[in-house]
């Protein structure tokens, strides 16, 4: 197996590549790197939900956007958010990039997710098939339902959904009322 499949792209906050590191290590020095996110609509206008299975190594059982990961060294963030929407979710769709943005959140285990986040969106209106390895469960709720969700119950989602769902929620409303 490539070993560069486990490391991550270093950046700055202008997302200038500085180089590549081991993806855990990374975590573990707090250190800016290259992420994506990715969100999925049905045409009803309902967003797919992961909970994160219970095995990965932060937020473990938590909700959060469709997929969301790290590009490797040398390849293309567009192209690693399909490649990784087809992992976990078992299919793929064509994707948009909408914004990127930067956050910090350090976990209990001694991890801290550094990240510029781009984030990106597609429709897909078929079924899903999840990585049991990666996807504890999935479901499909409308944006007032996520939003009555996160007011309700903030700590069922991961911190990074809680930073990009309110402009994901203006991205929408812009994007329809063009429409």
């Amino acid at each position: 197996m490539d070993n560069r499949q486990d490391e991550v792209i270093l950046v700055d906050e202008q997302d200038t590549p500085l180089g590549a590191m081991e993806k855990m290590e990374a975590h573990r020095k707090a250190l800016l790197h290259r992420a994506f996110s990715v969100f999925i609509f049905n045409g009803k206008g309902e967003m797919l939900l992961q909970q994160r299975a219970s095995r990965k190594y932060h937020s473990a059982g938590l909700w959060t956007n469709a997929c969301c990961s790290h590009p490797r060294p040398g390849e293309d963030t567009r192209d690693a958010a399909i490649r990784r929407l087809k992992e976990e979710l078992g299919f793929t769709t064509d994707l948009q990039k909408i914004f990127d943005f930067t956050y910090k959140t350090a976990f209990g285990n001694g991890l801290t997710e550094f990240e510029f986040d781009h984030v990106f969106v597609g429709r897909y209106d078929e079924p899903v098939f999840p990585n049991r390895e990666e996807v504890g469960d999935y479901c499909f709720k409308t944006l007032d339902e996520i939003g009555s969700d996160l007011e309700t119950d903030p700590l069922s989602y991961t911190s990074w959904f809680h930073l990009a769902f309110p402009r994901i929620k203006t991205w929408m409303a812009e994007s329809y009322s063009q429409s």
